[in-house]
């Protein structure tokens, strides 16, 4: 971080020096382009310098600005590159609905084009179809079972172990787990490099060697089960099988898709990157959610008790819930969707690229901007929601099938237009089965000597600062948990 600061206070100085005139005339044209309102920025590096003061509660700083400033839209510059973060419903859904085709690139992940637009061909007609969805339910059942079964160590392992083994999670397993969120974590960081190209391969706040230490993990662990299924589609090729073979899973369909000559469809590279994006896509929100949801209801214990009484009314104690039951699950369903307003793992969403000018709210909007929508500035805003810091999952029952997503942009859950999360329905499906099999399969308490549970956020994330430590007595008949 010191070393940062030093560069971006030399290109300062440098800038200066050489075009001191230049630089007054390039503040009075940005003043009067009609920008969103901002802060007031620096020669050259814009905003950069604040940005990397509050490192890492950068988030924070933003919500700040906001509410000093008194403004649903800001602008920040970080070098030449425009930020402007919305947080509010109606100037979010300028930005995806009626601007949707202007922002559907990204700064990070796959840029809008043809690559892009090849891998979501494949993932909302192969992988996220509800066809596959429904192929796939027995793998989600299994682990839904397996969570039951084993709620701290029933995890699947990279290495073959007896199916009796109760040994728990091994180095890999964890390394896996905390490797995915790490990736997750650094997404989008607001990195200088990000916004200085020149700057790439220093390396000045170590998030390239973070990146690839990650990806290296991740590869030494997916590589050979990735080359495995790779080896037998070419085996079976071999031995002249043309019957389209029955996908077990979703790496299957990966590996299996052909183009119109019957070649492979992906390369290893695109599998392989595929997969992992898969896995941090579908890490966050569900284990966040849950825990969070979890947390509020041991301060809540009423809470607690209707979402149970509705699982035995509807479900019953006589079997384990099933994603068929979901549908029925409504006040389940506002809780999830209270926590995904109140407590979303992420403050902002993913940068959408202006890829031409526009306006929002009346503003200019330069090409190549980022607009980030603030998920706790549409979720927690007092102009929309009556007590927003409050968990009070009965503002949700207004209707007769509750959604965990908002089509107003009220709270985002999952991504919206164009560049829009494909997996809705999954992740649905799998965080209310999580928290719906947690809350029937087991009574949950305080541990011993602890009066209340802390709903404290970290300081440089919106995650609970303590992991909830809880204890988990069985409530159903011993046979369901064979």
């Amino acid at each position: 971080m010191t070393l940062a600061l030093v560069i971006v206070a030399t290109l300062l100085v440098f800038y200066l020096i050489k075009k001191k005139r230049g630089a007054l005339s390039q503040q009075q044209s940005e003043r009067r382009s009609g920008l969103p309102p901002g802060p007031a920025t620096l020669p050259i590096i814009g905003n950069m310098h604040q940005i990397l003061q509050n490192k890492p509660t950068v988030f924070r700083w933003i919500h700040r600005l906001l509410k000093e400033m008194d403004t649903d839209i800001l602008c920040l510059r970080l070098g030449a590159t425009h930020v402007i973060a919305v947080a509010c419903p109606e100037i979010a859904s300028e930005v995806l609905r009626k601007n949707d085709e202007v922002f559907a690139s990204r700064s990070i992940l796959t840029p809008h084009g043809e690559q892009w637009k090849k891998m979501r061909r494949v993932l909302t007609s192969e992988i996220l179809a509800p066809s596959m969805e429904q192929k796939m339910h027995h793998v989600r059942k299994e682990e839904y079972d397996h969570l039951v079964r084993r709620l701290v160590f029933g995890k699947r392992y990279f290495s073959e172990l007896p199916a009796s083994s109760t040994s728990g999670p091994g180095h890999d397993e964890v390394a896996h787990v905390d490797n995915l969120f790490r990736l997750v974590n650094h997404v989008y960081s607001f990195c200088v490099s990000d916004y200085f190209p020149a700057l790439i391969g220093l390396d000045l706040e170590g998030h390239e060697m973070i990146s690839q230490d990650i990806m290296g993990i991740l590869n030494r662990l997916h590589d050979p089960i990735i080359e495995e299924r790779i080896r037998e589609r070419s085996s079976t090729l071999q031995k002249g099988k043309t019957e389209k073979k029955e996908a077990r899973d979703f790496l299957d369909v990966l590996v299996y898709l052909e183009d119109t000559e019957g070649q492979p469809l992906l390369s290893v590279q695109e599998i392989r990157a595929q997969t992992a994006e898969m896995m941090y896509a579908t890490i966050d929100n569900p284990s966040n959610a849950v825990e969070w949801a979890l947390a509020e209801m041991m301060q809540r214990p009423e809470v607690m008790q209707k979402a149970i009484d509705e699982l035995d009314t509807i479900v019953g104690k006589d079997r384990l819930v099933q994603e068929s039951d979901i549908s029925q699950l409504n006040y389940l369903k506002s809780c999830i969707r209270e926590v995904f307003r109140l407590h979303p793992y992420h403050p902002f969403n993913v940068p959408h690229v202006a890829m031409a000018n526009t306006t929002i709210a009346g503003y200019t909007i330069p090409k190549d901007s980022h607009v980030i929508l603030s998920r706790l500035g549409l979720g927690r805003n007092p102009k929309i929601w009556v007590k927003p810091l409050d968990f009070q999952p009965e503002r949700h029952l207004n209707t007769a099938n509750v959604l965990l997503t908002d089509p107003g942009l009220r709270f985002i859950s999952f991504s919206s237009g164009r560049r829009g999360c494909p997996g809705i329905s999954l992740g649905s499906s799998v965080t209310m089965m999580l928290l719906a099999r947690m809350l029937q399969g087991f009574t949950w308490t305080k541990p011993l000597g602890v009066k209340s549970v802390s709903l404290q956020e970290g300081n440089a994330s919106l995650a609970l600062a303590q992991p909830l430590v809880l204890h988990a007595q069985p409530r159903l008949a011993a046979h369901l948990y064979v």
